[in-house]
C-alpha cells in the first residue's frame, strides 16, 4: 500500500518517506479502513520531531491520528454489516505505530465511528483531535447554558469548533481573533462578541463585552501567554480548559491568586479523555454532522506526497483551519 513513514526524528523534509508498505491485517475487534483523507495535527508534527523519544523503539511509524475512509473488512467480533460503511478515525497513532497517512489502517472498531453520508471525507479527518478536543473543553465541567465562555483563538482548529459547541448549547461566547477575516469566522460560528487578543486593552475588551462582569469559563489555546488575562477576567469558581501552551511551554502559576479565586484548571487532550467523554463527543459530533450544524475550516488539502509541506504549514503556526491529506 502507498504510505508515509519516518524511521528517525527530525525535520519533515529530512525524515518523512513516501513509498510502499505492507497492507495491515485486521485483528479481532478491529476494522480495516481504506483511507480517503488524513488530518495533520500539531501533536502529529511534534511526534515526528521527537516529542515522544521512545516512539521509534519498535520500528518505523506511519503518522497521523485522524482520518476518514471506508471500512473494507472487519475482524472477529465486529458486525460484518459495517463493511462498506463510511467512517471517521481518531487515535490511530496513539499507543501504536501505524496512523492514517497510508492507504489502509487497521484499528479498533470503536476508534472508527460511522461518518454520516452528508459529511465529506475531508470533514471526517477533522473530527478527531479538533472537534473532540473542543467538545471536551466546553462540556467537561457541566452544562454551559446561560453561561459566558471566552474562547481564545476562536478562528483556529479547536477554537472554531468550541465556539459552535458552546453557542449551540446556549452559552454566550466571547471569542478572540486578531484580524477581520478571523473575526468574521468567529461571528459566523456563533460568537456574540469578538475581541483582539493582541490589543493592550484585551482584558478591558472582554469585561466590556460581558457588561463589566467576569466570564464563567475559558477555553484557551495559549495557556501560559494568556494566564494573567485569564485570571483577571474569570469569575470566582470559574474554569480554564486548555489544550495548548506553545508560546510559554512551562508557565509559572500564581498559586495564591488562583486559589483565592477557586479556579479550576483543566488540561485537555483527546488521548487521555475518559472513554465516556469520547463516547459523548462522538454521539454529539455525529448528530451535529447529520443535521449540518457544524461549520468547518479546512485551510489546505494536499496529496499524500506533499505531507512534508503539510507538516511545515502546521509548524508555521499561522494558518487558521485544518490541513488534510488526500490518499489516492
Amino acid at each position: 500500500m502507498r504510505a508515509t513513514w519516518f524511521e528517525s526524528f527530525g525535520s519533515a523534509r529530512d525524515v518523512l518517506q513516501v513509498g510502499e508498505k505492507d497492507e495491515p491485517e485486521v485483528g479481532a475487534g478491529e476494522v480495516l479502513v481504506r483511507i480517503a483523507t488524513s488530518g495533520i495535527n500539531p501533536s502529529d508534527v511534534k511526534k515526528r520531531a521527537g516529542s515522544f523519544p521512545n516512539l521509534l523503539d519498535l520500528g518505523y511509524v506511519i503518522p497521523n491520528s485522524d482520518g476518514a475512509g471506508v471500512i473494507e473488512a472487519v475482524g472477529q467480533g465486529v458486525d460484518a454489516g459495517r463493511i462498506g460503511e463510511r467512517a471517521w478515525i481518531y487515535q490511530a497513532q496513539y499507543g501504536r505505530r501505524f496512523g492514517t497517512a497510508a492507504e489502509y489502517v487497521a484499528i479498533d472498531a470503536s476508534r472508527a465511528p460511522r461518518l454520516p453520508d452528508n459529511a465529506g471525507f475531508e470533514v471526517g479527518a477533522c473530527m478527531g483531535i479538533p472537534a473532540m478536543t473542543a467538545h471536551r473543553c466546553v462540556f467537561a465541567d457541566g452544562d454551559v447554558s446561560g453561561q459566558t465562555i471566552l474562547v481564545t483563538g476562536g478562528a483556529g482548529r479547536v477554537g472554531h469548533y468550541a465556539i459552535q459547541w458552546a453557542s449551540q448549547a446556549g452559552a454566550t461566547v466571547i471569542a478572540s481573533a486578531s484580524n477581520d477575516k478571523d473575526k468574521a469566522a468567529c461571528v459566523a460560528a456563533g460568537a456574540a462578541h469578538v475581541v483582539n487578543h493582541r490589543d493592550e486593552g484585551f482584558v478591558d475588551q472582554i469585561l466590556a463585552a460581558n457588561e463589566g462582569l467576569p466570564v464563567d469559563r475559558i477555553v484557551d489555546v495559549e495557556f501560559g501567554a494568556n494566564l494573567a488575562a485569564s485570571i483577571a477576567v474569570l469569575r470566582i469558581g470559574g474554569t480554564i480548559a486548555t489544550y495548548s501552551s506553545t508560546q510559554v511551554t512551562e508557565p509559572k502559576l500564581p498559586f495564591f491568586e488562583m486559589m483565592y479565586k477557586d479556579i479550576t484548571l483543566r488540561f485537555v487532550i483527546v488521548y487521555a479523555m475518559p472513554e465516556e467523554a469520547k463516547e459523548h463527543a462522538i454521539a454529539d459530533i455525529n448528530e451535529a454532522l447529520a443535521a449540518d450544524k457544524l461549520q468547518h475550516r479546512i485551510a489546505h488539502t494536499l496529496p499524500l506526497a506533499e505531507i512534508a509541506k503539510g507538516n511545515e504549514l502546521i509548524e508555521q503556526g499561522t494558518i487558521r483551519g485544518a490541513v488534510v491529506l488526500t490518499i489516492d
